[in-house]
């Protein structure tokens, strides 16, 4: 019985220091288990019940770089003056100098940085959004001069040697898109395609002079002389984007952007236009 007695008071004695310990070594490891699934909610690579991609969905945004070269077709941008120039005309009527291509296509290039904002959705791998982008070229500015001649006889019997000479500038400003947006989550990656609408800033000026040495045989040559331009800052214009890139997420929150992007320009005083950017970016989930 005395031994008895004794077991007990030894087990007792052994137990009851170690209940506190091991209440808290369950709540840690409790604690330590809700950490991980909370953190596998945000980053899906841990472990093997995760998904093999990583969450897109909710806000986002960010900063990018790129660089940028714009192509410029001046070919039409004369013909609003030289049609001026020879308004009411025989000469204009018939031969119709202001069709003709006076000056050449044209590109720069040069780097762009800006921002974007964006939100998504997420079904499974698939991901859908649309964001908000606004880019500033460093700069993107292209001139042309040139001329062109013809010799033409109207139904007048007047013989025209024309000739007319252009210069033109050209810059675009800055630009912004609004963009839906279509990609496939694997891994930590996520490829996208991107299409939508854009709008530029525009900033052009050109000059235009006309010069037609015309007679009627035997009769001396009599010159024609006369200049215009015409120009204007921060005109604005619409256009259309397209664009593939790729995203990497890099941590739950942070994301590094690689792109590429067309946009057309509508017409700004006849000229055509469009740019394509490679870019960078770093950004932000929300």
């Amino acid at each position: 019985m005395k031994g008895f007695r004794l077991g007990v008071r030894l087990r007792q004695a052994t137990v009851g220091p170690a209940a506190p310990r091991f209440a808290i070594a369950l709540c840690a490891l409790l604690a330590s288990a809700c950490t991980d699934r909370a953190m596998a909610a945000d980053w899906p690579l841990r472990g093997s019940v995760a998904p093999s991609y990583a969450r897109w969905d909710g806000w986002q945004a960010g900063v990018q770089v790129g660089y940028g070269n714009l192509n410029t077709d001046f070919g039409d941008s004369t013909s609003p003056l030289v049609a001026f120039i020879l308004r009411n005309s025989t000469l204009e009527n018939e031969a119709q100098p202001s069709s003709w291509t006076a000056l050449p296509r044209n590109s720069t290039n040069g780097p762009v940085f800006g921002g974007f904002v964006g939100y998504n959705v997420q079904w499974s791998e698939l991901v859908l959004g649309a964001d908000l982008a606004y880019m500033h070229p460093s700069v993107l500015q292209s001139s042309v001069s040139d001329s062109i001649s013809r010799t033409v006889t109207t139904s007048d019997t007047v013989t025209h040697n024309v000739n007319i000479t252009a210069q033109s500038a050209f810059k675009l400003v800055d630009y912004a898109t609004l963009r839906a947006r279509a990609g496939y989550a694997f891994n930590q990656f996520l490829p996208y395609a991107a299409v939508g609408i854009a709008a530029g800033r525009f900033n052009y000026g050109t000059t235009v002079t006309v010069t037609d040495d015309f007679s009627i045989l035997p009769a001396p040559t009599v010159r024609f002389q006369q200049s215009t331009s015409s120009g204007q800052n921060n005109v604005f214009v619409a256009g259309v984007a397209a664009a593939l890139g790729l995203d990497w997420a890099i941590t739950p929150s942070v994301f590094l952007r690689g792109e590429w992007q067309f946009i057309a320009f509508a017409p700004v005083n006849q000229t055509r236009s469009n740019v394509q950017t490679g870019q960078v970016g770093v950004g932000l989930r929300f």
